[in-house]
């Protein structure tokens, strides 16, 4: 056991902050001021941690921004659907910030308290309607076998065309990769969106480690 695992263990381990701090806007060069000028600023003011975190990476951030900004304003898919398959992958790889930030989206978009509470509990859970489910169910098993199955992508096909069947493949590969790197950042949640709980997901076949809000 390494010692970095040895001090994740327990959930309430000391905060020593995060591994990469969001850069501070009076270190904003012009280039990086260029970069992050497209992005809403939240109401106090302030860009998100996870921009002004990955911004640190101009190179990359200059060409994730068009391709994360397509799938989250652009694309093809309802916006409750597009969240209801975000929110389902921010549990399965214990994404606090990733939750965090898009519970106020999914409200917006019509996903319900109650719903939003039900994540957790998975596609099997009581309450669900049958396309509801195969959209938790999809995201499940992205996350566990890198893949759909048939059953889940012919459950699909009958109310997604095949631009948006591909496209939920690439959103829940998208949010696992922003979960991984907000996840090894340590990136913190803004004041106003650390309320949201990351509930506990069912099994979806793969060991759910715990994760404390500030290691997402």
């Amino acid at each position: 056991m390494t010692d970095e695992h040895h001090h994740r263990a327990p959930s309430a381990a000391a905060d020593t902050g995060p591994r990469l701090a969001p850069l501070p806007e009076d270190r904003w060069d012009p280039s990086t001021r260029e970069l992050l000028s497209p992005i809403p600023r939240d109401a106090d003011g302030q860009v998100a941690h996870v921009f002004t975190t990955l911004v640190r990476h101009p190179d990359l951030f200059r060409y994730f921004l068009p391709f994360g900004s397509h799938l989250l304003r652009d694309g093809r898919l309802p916006a409750r659907t597009r969240e209801l398959l975000i929110l389902r992958t921010a549990c399965n790889t214990r994404a606090g910030y990733e939750w965090g930030r898009h519970v106020p989206l999914a409200r917006t978009a019509g996903v319900t308290d109650e719903e939003i509470r039900r994540v957790g509990a998975g596609p099997d859970a009581p309450g669900w309607t049958p396309a509801d489910a195969t959209l938790l169910r999809a995201a499940d098993e992205l996350h566990r076998d890198a893949r759909l199955s048939a059953a889940t992508w012919s459950a699909l096909a009958t109310d997604h065309d095949e631009a948006q069947l591909i496209e939920v493949t690439m959103l829940v590969g998208q949010y696992h990769m922003v979960a991984f790197f907000l996840n090894s950042a340590g990136t913190r949640l803004e004041p106003g969106f650390e309320t949201e709980t990351l509930p506990t997901p069912t099994t979806t076949g793969s060991d759910a480690t715990e994760g404390a809000q500030g290691d997402a």
